[in-house]
C-alpha cells in the first residue's frame, strides 16, 4: 500500500502556495468591467489571428467561460473538453483549467500546439497520486484492471488500462465487471466508492480525494434543507458518501446541469465547485441556486467551494500565453504513446456505447 503522508503533504503544500498566489494576484490587479472588456476583446482578436480556440472547464472564472462561448470555443467537463479539442480544426488549443487537462489535449492531438494560461494549476487528486508510488501499487495487484480518473498526470494515465471521467465511470465499470474483471481504481476514493456501490464491482481503491468536494458536509446540507425544504440537492460524487446519500441527483458537472433543467424544483442546493453556477444559471435562469455549505473555516479554498488551482486561470495570463506563446504543454513521447491507449478506450467506449 502507498504511504499517505508524502502525498498528503504535497497536496497541502501546493494548496498553500496557490492560495498565496491568488491573494497576491487579486490584491495587485483589481479589475474593472472596462478592464475585463479590454482584455477579453484583445484575447478574441488573438484567438482569431492565431487560429486558436479556447477550451474552458466549468470550474474556471465566469469571465473565462463567457469568453470561451463568445469566441467559438467551449465550456464543458473534462470529457467534452478532450473531444472538442480533438475534433476542432484550430491549430492551437488554449486550455483553461488544470494541467492534466492540457496534457490530455496534447496526448489526443499531438500535432496541435496546446497552451495554458498557467502550468502551475494542478489538482489535489493529481498531486496526491504520484506516478512512482502508483506504479508500485499497481505492481502489487497485477490481477486487477487499472482504471484511473481523468484527474491524473499523463504518467499515471500511461500506467492505466482505462481512463474515465465522472460522467462515464459507472458505465465503464459496469462493462468491465460484466467481463469478470477486478478493478484497481485511482485516485478519488469517494468517486470510486460511489461507483462501487452503483455497480457492485470488485474495486480496490487508492486513497485520494478532492480538497474542494471533500469539504461538503451532510450536516450543512441538512441545515440548509431545514430552511429550504423544497430544494433539490445536486451532488458531485467526489463528495463523501454521507453527502451523496442526501442527493436527489449525483453526477458529473454536465449531468448536474442537465438535472437542474429536468428537476421540477424551483430551488437547487449545489454541492460542487461554485464555478458551475455560471453555466447552470444560464440553463435555469428562473431557478434559485444555493451553494452547499462546506466544513472549512476562514476565507480559504476549503470554505468557499472553489478550486484554488482553477482560480489561477485569469484573463491576464490567458492573454499573456497567447501573446508570447508561453506555457506550452509537452508530454514525453513514451508516456504519451502509452497514455493515448487508455484515453482512446474511453473515447471509443463513449462513442460506441453511450452516444
Amino acid at each position: 500500500m502507498k504511504s499517505q503522508q508524502p502525498a498528503g503533504y504535497l497536496v497541502e503544500q501546493q494548496r498553500e502556495i496557490v492560495e498565496a498566489y491568488i491573494t497576491h494576484e487579486r490584491s495587485n490587479k483589481p479589475q474593472s468591467n472596462s478592464r475585463n472588456k479590454y482584455l477579453s476583446d484583445k484575447i478574441r482578436r488573438l484567438l482569431d489571428k492565431k487560429n486558436a480556440v479556447l477550451i474552458a472547464h466549468y470550474y474556471t472564472d465566469p469571465l473565462i467561460q463567457e469568453l470561451a462561448e463568445m469566441s467559438g470555443g467551449i465550456v464543458s467537463d473534462s470529457l467534452e473538453m478532450a473531444r472538442f479539442g480533438n475534433h476542432h480544426d484550430a491549430d492551437t488549443l488554449v486550455v483553461a483549467g488544470v494541467k492534466f487537462m492540457g496534457e490530455t489535449a496534447k496526448i489526443l492531438t499531438p500535432t496541435k500546439r496546446v497552451l495554458m494560461p498557467t502550468l502551475e494549476a494542478t489538482c489535489s487528486l493529481d498531486v496526491g497520486c504520484p506516478a512512482d508510488e502508483f506504479a508500485t501499487f499497481c505492481d502489487q495487484h497485477p490481477d486487477r484492471t487499472v482504471v484511473v480518473y481523468a484527474n491524473t498526470s499523463a504518467a499515471v494515465k500511461a500506467r492505466a488500462d482505462w481512463v474515465v471521467t465522472s460522467s462515464i465511470a459507472v458505465e465503464v465499470i459496469e462493462y468491465l465487471d460484466s467481463l469478470g474483471e477486478k478493478i484497481l481504481w485511482a485516485p478519488d476514493k469517494y468517486l470510486g466508492g460511489y461507483v462501487q456501490k452503483q455497480t457492485g464491482a470488485d474495486i480496490l481503491l487508492w486513497d485520494g480525494s478532492c480538497i474542494v468536494h471533500e469539504e461538503f458536509k451532510a450536516k450543512g446540507i441538512l441545515d440548509l434543507k431545514q430552511v429550504y425544504p423544497d430544494a433539490a440537492v445536486l451532488v458531485h460524487p467526489e463528495s463523501p458518501d454521507s453527502v451523496v446519500q442526501l442527493a436527489d441527483v449525483a453526477g458529473s458537472t454536465s449531468q448536474l446541469i442537465e438535472a437542474a433543467i429536468q428537476l421540477p424544483n424551483r430551488r437547487l442546493i449545489v454541492a460542487t465547485d461554485q464555478g458551475i453556477l455560471y453555466k447552470m444559471q444560464q440553463a435555469v435562469g428562473n431557478k434559485e441556486l444555493l451553494v452547499a455549505p462546506t466544513g472549512g473555516s476562514g476565507a480559504t479554498c476549503r470554505s468557499c467551494a472553489s478550486c484554488p488551482w482553477m482560480g489561477m486561470n485569469s484573463l491576464e495570463n490567458l492573454l499573456s500565453c497567447l501573446e508570447v506563446g508561453s506555457n506550452e504543454v509537452f508530454v514525453d513521447d513514451n508516456i504519451a504513446q502509452l497514455a493515448v491507449q487508455s484515453l482512446d478506450r474511453m473515447m471509443r467506449f463513449k462513442a460506441e456505447y453511450l452516444s
